[in-house]
């Protein structure tokens, strides 16, 4: 069941481009949802898309990856290994504000007579453009033009080129460009989904100066002492007289230029940005890096940002666009807005990961203080499947992450009381940031989805340098954590059980078996194991260092490998069906048609008791471990868990759509794989959540790359051999994607009749097609002819909607 259809915005304002995202008048009914969809970033660096004027606003944010503040998490009653210190990401200096006057008069977006308006964000050059014709009381027309970035190649810096042109008449200009720092936060309002508040202001002054066109501010968050430093330049041309002035102070700067402005000739304003943090530099310090970063900018120019943009996302393109072809007189077509949607889903991934170095993905990115900038496991299991075949190095780096804080993992299972490593559910630094156990420390399943993804990252890759050095050291932990946490059951003859966990579906939580859990971690056993013998047997020397890293002894290892072959996998014989954990059907179904829509999401209209004992789901959990180990379920089986758990899901969770689309095409409900999957690539575009102004959801957008790669392009990856069983449905004619695989680049073209393989870069690559073997080599296409799918009716898909469609 899904509560919602996706609300698309009027289409004569929201126009569907294949290269941009448009709005054709300035339109508040969806001010904040523009706000996250307009947003810019590069992974280190992200900004709302507010107007330049600073109003209207409805969220403003800029945000730095992994610049946070803490606080103490407060239990009305404590109990031992709870986490003790929340993080939060802190909202910066706004630096983006340019206020613009003509004859004295303000320009306000509500109260202005516009002629002309059009915001664009452009994904192929990587800008945020509007352009705006005003007419003033007095009947003087002014255009107005800005383009801003935030650079990929320059990891700390942003830029606003703002361009101002009396059409008809001459007038006095004032443009103000400033920075500010609002120290109030927005609560959550009772919605646990959002950035706490915080009663005093987190970012203390350190130092401020100004230097001719030059301001820098910088501060010290209070709690966790991480210090930042703001820098704002400009260079102004115009051919008609003007003056300057410049001012500064402990939150604030401005720049003001007053111009006595012609007809017809332009003032041309570029304003630098830029931002440099740390957990151990001294402000002082940062303040003269951000001062080197904006000479440098003055001196290569705009023009050159912009060319190495447009270059930079022109080598993610070629390496990750998905083209689809529609059909356009099926009945459930949209034309232009699915590849748009698409297109607009994978740009929003790589402004979210691109430059997060030392940092990991947040759920909302760098477009809101939802979820606290916390990182989760959907870093792994949604996104970093997208970066792996189209960008590794970026993959590559998020796990890197994750070996970064391997101590505090070490740390966080010992306070819990088990062995080797427990990675944090949601973190910024490190260390747990979850303060509800039952769904978040209980989820166990963190390190083996962790371990799932470094082990489809090297396979993929071929990176075992990275394996042996790094990823091998948390294999070993992870695996300890697993075999200490579970236990050989003599009521279970003798398997090896695992209780207490709660899986992917948190609407079922502090539950024994979980089948998502246990097969996911009997994964991670079994391949710490292999990895451990592999480099015991080949690579004495690593293995040695291994030993003096964790004091390995190779009885561990057999230990691993016992408990994974006994692992034990609930199952119903009379229903023939895996359990989603012991003693699900126990419970009682929900009443879901008593249920209104505005009682969805359930989490926020009921006490977690009473969904804890019903059987309802948040998002997809035995389904999602028959797509991440599908060879572990016969295809009857996956039909029949599918038919079971479908109907019990509500689409709580924006996580979910894009796994039960991909089943549902494996399985040959193709009218349900199609119906989720739109739920899926239209959940920001179409806010099928109803909650897009509060951010990009991150996850769901690697969401939409498998939907499209492995639900109908029908890739399967299995211990490195990957095969393919394309399953287009009837509204797509074509669809074609490209993967890296091992330093290779592949194109896969399909429509209704064939699929076409072509390796455009390396040698050779031997892959399967619908069971059959297929070698590639370079530059040679091989087409195959599709064994017809076999469409089986899956049912409707029952929707319930409390809000506008």
């Amino acid at each position: 069941m899904l509560q919602c259809k996706p609300v698309n915005p009027p289409r004569y304002i929201y126009p569907p481009e294949p290269w941009r995202w448009v709005e054709k008048q300035f339109y508040p009914r969806f001010l904040e949802q523009m706000e996250t969809l307009f947003s810019t970033g590069n992974g280190y660096l992200g900004m709302r898309g507010v107007f330049e004027e600073g109003a209207p606003v409805g969220q403003n944010g800029t945000f730095i990856n992994g610049f946070y503040e803490t606080w103490p998490i407060v239990y009305a009653e404590e109990a031992y290994g709870f986490a003790k210190t929340g993080q939060t990401i802190v909202n910066v200096t706004d630096s983006k504000i340019i206020k613009l006057y003509v004859d004295d008069e303000p320009f306000y977006l509500p109260t202005a007579n516009l002629l002309g308006f059009e915001r664009s964000l452009d994904m192929q050059a990587g800008t945020l453009d509007r352009n705006i014709l005003w007419e003033t009381p007095s009947g003087k027309q002014v255009s107005i033009r800005s383009r801003r970035l935030v650079s990929f190649v320059h990891r700390h810096l942003a830029a606003i080129s703002y361009e101002v042109t009396l059409i008809n008449a001459q007038a006095p200009v004032v443009i103000s460009s400033e920075m500010h720092y609002d120290p109030t936060v927005r609560a959550s309002e009772g919605d646990p989904r959002l950035a706490k508040g915080f009663k005093e202001r987190v970012l203390l002054p350190q130092q401020h100066y100004v230097k001719d066109r030059r301001i820098i501010l910088g501060h010290i968050t209070k709690n966790s002492h991480m210090t930042l430093a703001c820098g704002i330049d400009h260079w102004f041309e115009t051919q008609c007289s003007y003056s300057y002035d410049s001012e500064c102070s402990e939150d604030d700067g401005k720049v003001v230029f007053c111009v006595d402005a012609q007809p017809g000739i332009p003032i041309r304003l570029v304003k630098y940005i830029t931002y440099h943090t740390s957990d151990h530099s001294p402000t002082k310090e940062l303040c003269s890096q951000a001062g080197r970063t904006l000479e440098r900018a003055i001196v290569n120019g705009f023009d050159e940002l912009l060319a190495s943009q447009r270059q930079y996302l022109n080598d993610f393109w070629i390496n990750s666009d998905i083209q689809i072809e529609d059909d356009p007189n099926h009945p459930d077509v949209l034309p232009d807005l699915m590849q748009q949607a698409i297109r607009f889903n994978l740009f929003q991934i790589f402004q979210a990961s691109a430059r997060a170095e030392g940092c990991g993905v947040a759920a909302k990115g760098l477009t809101s203080q939802a979820y606290e900038g916390h990182y989760f496991w959907d870093m792994e299991i949604y996104v970093l499947p997208f970066l792996i075949y189209t960008d590794p190095h970026i993959a590559k780096n998020l796990l890197r992450f994750r070996y970064s804080i391997l101590d505090k993992a070490r740390q966080r299972s010992q306070s819990v009381s088990q062995k080797g490593a427990l990675f944090p559910w949601r973190t910024i630094d490190g260390e747990e940031a979850s303060a509800y156990y039952a769904a978040g420390t209980a989820q166990y399943h963190i390190d083996a989805d962790i371990m799932y993804a470094l082990k489809k990252y090297v396979e993929a890759t071929g990176d075992k340098e990275f394996l042996f050095k790094e990823g091998v050291e948390m294999l070993v932990e992870t695996a300890r954590m697993w075999y200490s946490l579970g236990f050989f059951s003599e009521r279970a003859g003798g398997q090896f059980c695992i209780h207490g966990v709660t899986g992917p579906d948190e609407y079922n939580t502090v539950v024994n078996n979980n089948t998502y859990t246990n097969l996911m971690a009997r994964e991670n056993l079994w391949y710490a194991a292999k990895t451990v013998e592999t480099l015991h047997e080949q690579y004495p020397e690593l293995f040695n260092v291994l030993v003096d890293k964790t004091n390995l002894e190779l009885s561990e290892v057999e230990n691993w490998k016992k408990a994974a072959d006994k692992i034990y996998l609930p199952f119903d014989e009379k229903l023939g069906i895996h359990l989603q954990n012991d003693g699900f059907l126990d419970d009682e179904v929900w009443d879901f048609e008593n249920t209104p829509a505005s009682q969805y999401p359930l989490l926020l209209h009921f006490h977690p008791l009473v969904i804890y004992r019903h059987q309802v789901i948040k998002q997809a959990d035995i389904v999602l471990a028959m797509l991440l180990l599908g060879h572990e379920f016969s295809l009857e089986q996956k039909r029949r868990n599918f038919d079971y758990y479908d109907p019990l899901t509500t689409g709580d969770s924006s996580l979910s759509v894009c796994i039960q689309s991909i089943i549902a095409a494996e399985i040959g409900y193709m009218s349900k794989a199609i119906a989720y999957a739109k739920y899926a690539i239209l959940m920001d575009l179409g806010d099928v959540a109803g909650n897009a102004k509060d951010g990009c959801h991150i996850a769901a957008m690697g969401g939409t790359w498998m939907v499209l790669v492995y639900g109908f392009g029908g890739l399967r990856d299995c211990n490195g051999r990957l095969s393919f069983d394309p399953r287009l449905p009837k509204v797509i004619k074509r669809l074609q994607f490209p993967l890296t695989i091992r330093g290779q680049r592949l194109e896969v073209n399909i429509d209704d009749k064939s699929a076409t393989y072509l390796l455009k870069q390396g040698t050779e690559l031997a892959i399967a097609h619908q069971g059959e073997d297929i070698h590639l080599s370079v530059g040679i296409p091989v087409s195959v002819e599709l064994k017809p799918v076999l469409e089986l009716e899956g049912g409707p898909i029952e929707t319930k909607c409390a809000c506008e469609e």
